[in-house]
């Protein structure tokens, strides 16, 4: 007997193809798969920050799986850039039944015996606190490397928009952010060559 024919993945592996920033002049051009993979790399490393130095029992392997989904239904919505997403509580309301709309059409995409097993990292409402505390940080952090890396290309246009983000994170001081930030961030800055050691 044959199985019947799922279009997740196929479906999924469309977010290459949405830009983000879009209301931006971006000279770094960013899909949402690239971010979506970043993000994941960093919740997991703030992950495992917030257990090794900060007393943090946190399943780092499910944030990081969490992450890789965090943005997949806008492979249905598209990108919202956040100053329209967030413009009033009437739009983030709105905005947000459409993201729920949304992971209940990805779901259904999957076999139907395989969709209890994807929810818990479709469905944000599924997230405990701590991942989506440690899922947003991550969120941010990309975003705030994306605008760094673009002033660093010359692009004036991304100024306000790293000010704002480093605002953010300051206020909130989750103390892996600010790990992150002395430790690892730096490096983002250097050349290639200054990277591998031989600058």
């Amino acid at each position: 007997m044959s199985r019947p024919l799922s279009h997740f993945f196929a479906y999924v592996s469309r977010l290459r193809w949405i830009k983000r920033w879009g209301l931006m002049r971006n000279a770094i051009e960013e899909n949402v798969a690239t971010h979506s993979w970043e993000v994941a790399t960093l919740a997991h490393a703030l992950a495992i920050i917030r257990n090794r130095h900060f007393g943090g029992k946190v399943n780092v392997d499910r944030i990081a799986a969490a992450a890789l989904y965090h943005d997949a239904t806008e492979v249905i919505t598209g990108d919202m850039p956040t100053p329209v997403k967030y413009h009033s509580t009437v739009m983030r309301e709105a905005f947000g039944d459409i993201e729920h709309k949304a992971e209940a059409e990805l779901l259904a995409l999957l076999p139907e015996d395989l969709r209890d097993e994807f929810a818990p990292y479709i469905r944000e409402s599924r997230w405990t606190a701590e991942e989506q505390e440690l899922i947003k940080a991550a969120d941010r952090l990309s975003a705030l490397l994306k605008c760094e890396a673009e002033m660093q290309a010359g692009n004036k246009e991304f100024e306000p928009a790293a000010g704002h983000i480093l605002k953010k994170l300051e206020e909130d001081a989750l103390p892996e952010v600010m790990y992150f930030l002395e430790v690892f961030a730096p490096g983002y800055q250097q050349p290639l060559d200054n990277l591998l050691g031989q600058g």
